[in-house]
């Protein structure tokens, strides 16, 4: 059992404190049973719409038996939002007229269950995950653990609130305009909102089924990546399943991160809000990142086609049947929203489809110059008072920075950034194009270490991030990198677009010298291999590719440059760039310098100094 000086019921629920709960005798019908206790203590019936039952819930608990590493979800408490079917449990979709009882799971609750997870209950939403603000419901409101004056965000309100207030350490969400990212920012939580198809969405009653995929809240962004590997995958029975895979990166030394330009961002009066984005660009650039302002108005014209455009039919369309028998069960901020689409045409719809065609082609040259976009989770907190005076135009506010994600194949990751000065949350979602999860997850966990010591509504601590490097998978060569190919410098992106992985930074052995090269375009160095003990340990990094990508990445690379077996700092050896020995004579060689980085940095700041 744990120590008497930490009881079970002061116990920090994140994934590493329940596996050394379970390591030291703990066993999952207590960590169940302390789930209720905490349910019960927060005297919130707005959470949940419905629990498992506890006895039946103590059986599944019990029958797992003794703890097994093996299983990454090993006796995981978590709670699921109640548009995702649970066998045993109703779905209402936060509409007692629509409820059904599944005979089975949503695959991506049974993938849950395989790897060890217990769900507790089904939680409250915006009626049809219609809306970001939480109060969409003909149940008790969630109240938001921060500051009850605050919506809770929607619409997986009740799942972002059972993880803020460490009632369950992980939770099922939707995301289809913001769903997974606003209630993490108005609960300082993590959101992790995956690319579309990554997560089976078969038992999930849609919103907009072109759109939907399900989210994940966390207090930690190690935690919700976690869980995504658990659940990630290719189902052959679900239509909108795409093999997008689940790798996970390490964030490189050096990155490109694009942020709306000043005239672009949007806050809405709030200066804590303005103030709170730019600390986290300083974050992001201690981190290593280069912040690049980008033109976001195409990125807005994105986001109009979500409600204003024809993808309001999507939601009609799955809703169609109710409207017609029992249109009075349907909220009537609700019914009003959905029921606008009977002003489109099928003709509308093909008109809206080719301008996001034409969109997502003139957006892909502004995401391509960068390796991350950075936003405002949300522009500004939202009262429950200005949800009641104005709920649609408030409600559409809360989703300026989310409304265009997956409408642009987008994955992303809200994190926290801090508490303002005013005690609301600070959260800033971090992008980039979808399959690039691994990548994002890498920033997001670095972010929320350096901007944020309090987890969620608690007073936990926030643990210090895992600094050891991804599992190469067995069909990834690593490939070394010393010159214009590192991260931050102009050929990276020809790595990127090859689907490489970033590893580590490290050096070689000090068996090599470092040229520059005359004549490159552009400026490439040459790395040769000199005698033991005339040479020097030079910078580089290590990423990843397939066998497929590599074949290509090796026939790209022009002469005088060539892939050989490089001897690295910790006794390894990897394939990486080399130089002929005759292309060096007469050019300058800048070994001293440690590595490419470092010598380019420096020529610069000369070359500026002397201007």
């Amino acid at each position: 059992m744990l120590e008497a000086k930490v009881p079970l019921s002061e116990l920090v629920f994140t994934l590493p404190a329940l596996r050394a709960a379970y390591e030291s005798g703990v066993r999952p019908v207590e960590v169940v049973e302390e789930v209720f206790r905490r349910i019960e203590a927060a005297d919130d019936p707005g959470i949940f719409i419905s629990l498992a039952d506890l006895d039946a819930l103590r059986g599944e608990a019990s029958a797992l038996g003794a703890f097994d590493p093996a299983r990454p979800l090993f006796g995981v408490p978590v709670a699921v939002k109640d548009n995702i079917d649970v066998a045993g449990l109703p779905t209402t979709a936060a509409c007692p007229d629509f409820a059904y009882r599944p005979a089975a799971d949503a695959e991506v609750v049974r993938r849950l269950r395989a790897a060890g997870a217990l769900i507790v209950g089904k939680t409250n939403l915006d009626q049809f995950a219609t809306g970001l603000v939480g109060v969409r419901t003909p149940y008790p409101v969630p109240r938001n653990p921060i500051d009850p004056s605050l919506v809770p965000g929607g619409s997986s309100s009740g799942s972002a609130v059972a993880v803020a207030r460490g009632i369950v350490p992980l939770a099922l969400g939707t995301d289809t305009a913001g769903s997974g990212r606003v209630p993490a920012a108005l609960n300082n939580i993590v959101g992790l909102k995956p690319s579309l198809g990554a997560i089976s969405s078969r038992g999930v009653f849609p919103a907009c089924r072109t759109l939907d995929c399900v989210s994940i809240f966390a207090l930690t962004t190690q935690d919700a990546w976690t869980a995504f590997e658990a659940v990630a995958g290719y189902d052959a029975e679900d239509p909108f399943s795409r093999r997008r895979g689940a790798r996970a990166e390490a964030l490189p030394p050096a990155f490109m991160v694009g942020v709306p330009r000043a005239e672009d961002r949007k806050f809405f009066g709030d200066a804590d809000a303005a103030r709170a984005f730019d600390d986290a660009l300083a974050a992001l650039e201690r981190l290593g990142g280069t912040v690049v302002p980008l033109p976001f108005g195409l990125f807005h014209e994105v986001a109009e086609l979500l409600y204003e455009g024809p993808w309001v039919a999507e939601r009609y369309a799955v809703l169609r049947g109710l409207l017609e028998r029992k249109p009075a069960s349907i909220l009537p901020v609700t019914r009003g929203i959905v029921e606008r689409a009977r002003d489109f045409s099928a003709a509308d719809a093909f008109d809206g489809a080719y301008r996001l065609m034409e969109l997502r082609r003139a957006v892909e040259s502004i995401v391509g110059r960068v390796d991350f976009i950075a936003v405002p989770s949300i522009p500004r907190p939202v009262t429950l008072a200005e949800i009641a005076a104005e709920p649609v135009a408030a409600n559409r506010r809360l989703g300026t920075y989310t409304d265009f994600v997956n409408l642009l194949d987008l994955c992303g990751v809200a994190v926290p950034a801090g508490i303002r000065a005013d005690g609301r949350p600070a959260s800033v979602t971090l992008l980039a194009p979808g399959g690039s999860d691994g990548r994002v997850a890498a920033l997001a966990a670095r972010l929320h270490e350096a901007t944020t010591e309090r987890l969620g509504a608690t007073a936990w601590p926030l643990p210090p991030v895992a600094a050891a490097p991804p599992t190469l998978a067995a069909d990834r060569i690593p490939v070394v990198v010393v010159g214009a190919h590192l991260s931050g410098m102009p050929l990276n992106g020809e790595l990127r677009a090859l689907g490489a992985t970033f590893l580590r930074a490290g050096e070689t052995a000090p068996d090599y010298r470092l040229f520059a090269l005359p004549g490159t375009t552009p400026p490439k160095p040459g790395l040769l291999r000199v005698r033991d003990g005339a040479g020097h340990a030079i910078a580089i990094e290590v990423w990843a590719l397939d066998a497929t990508a590599f074949g290509k990445f090796v026939a790209a690379i022009p002469a005088p440059l060539g892939i050989g077996t490089i001897r690295l700092d910790d006794g390894s050896t990897a394939k990486g760039f080399l130089v002929e020995a005759a292309a060096v004579e007469g050019a300058r060689e800048v070994s001293a310098f440690g590595g490419w980085r470092r010598f380019v940095e420096e020529s610069e700041a000369e070359a500026a100094t002397a201007s």
